[in-house]
Order: C-alpha cells, then structure tokens, then sequence
C-alpha cells in the first residue's frame, strides 16, 4: 500500500498548505465563524455582569451569568461540531506536513552528499598534484645525481593517503546506509 496522501480538493492549492501565521488565524476565522462569536457572546455577558455588579443590580448581574453560561455552552458546542467537521482536512494537513519535511530532510541529505563528494574530488585532485609534484622532484633529483642508489627523494605523503582514494565518501556512504 502507498504511503502518498490521498487526493484532495485542495492538491493544486500550495497558498492553502504553505501558510504564515496570519493567514492561518484568518482562514480559521472563516471556516469556523461561530466560535469567535460565541467568545465574543461570553465577553459580552461577563463585562455586562461586572457592569451590574458595581451598580448593585442582582436580577441583571444573575441575568448576565446565566447569558455567559449559554455563550460558554454555544462556543463549546461550536469547537466540538467544528472538530468533528474538519477533521479529515487536519488529517491531510498533518500528513501533507510530514511528506514535506520528509522532502526537505531528503533533499538537506542530498546536498550533503555532494558537498562531501566534492571535498573528496578537491582532496583527490591535491593528492595527485603532489603526488605529480613528488614525482618530479624525484625525477629531477635522480638526474642530478645520477646514482639513484645513494639517495631518494622521501615520500610527503603518507602511506594510508596514497591506499586509500574515496576515503571521505565511503564512510558517509556506510554512514548513511546504516
């Protein structure tokens, strides 16, 4: 069975998917509409009760608790109606979320890899300039002695740098197979 996200109305729509915060606030505005009002309801009635209850009027203070006690139910109402509503299209979202950062954690690999495949070029190409380099100098110091028993131009390069071409990549390599 595939692990791609099932087809969506919103598929064509990357605004509806890359979003800032703003336009997040904004669109949650839109599809669930009551639950600001019911918050704004449950404002209302507890700035009408403070209102009442410095004046020192009961019935209206008893009246603006029992109007926050409905705007509260209304609200809540609200968040579980709009929860049941929209709960495939969160689900996408949190799928469509992980696929993304799946994506970009793939292509973050990717450009790693080809940055140490482009050190281990660099590193092969400085390798065999001096082994050339080296070459040369041995040549050039066998000719001006011409007894190539009696003296020789060392080596600058360690042993385990001329064995071993790819060193770097074959590590991340196995690194990353793991």
């Amino acid at each position: 069975m595939s692990n791609a996200p099932l087809p969506s109305s919103f598929d064509g729509n990357y605004e509806f998917y890359e979003e800032n915060r703003w336009q997040k606030f904004s669109r949650r505005l839109k599809e669930e509409p009551l639950i600001p009002l019911g918050c704004a309801l449950t404002c209302w009635a507890l700035l009408g009760a403070t209102k009442s209850i410095r004046r020192g009027d009961h019935e209206t203070t008893n009246r603006m608790f029992r109007a926050r006690i409905y705007a509260q139910g209304f609200t809540l109402l609200c968040l579980v109606a709009g929860s049941y509503y929209y709960a495939e299209d969160r689900d996408k979202r949190k799928v469509f979320d992980g696929v993304k950062a799946e994506q970009r954690a793939k292509e973050k690999n990717e450009k790693w890899i080809r940055e140490l495949e482009a050190r281990d070029r660099e590193d092969r190409e400085e390798r065999e300039l001096r082994i050339r380099r080296l070459e040369k100098r041995t040549k050039s110091a066998d000719e001006g002695k011409g007894d190539t028993t009696s003296g020789s131009v060392r080596s600058v390069l360690e042993r385990s740098e001329v064995r071993r071409k790819g060193a770097v990549l074959a590590a991340v390599m196995e690194l990353v197979k793991r």
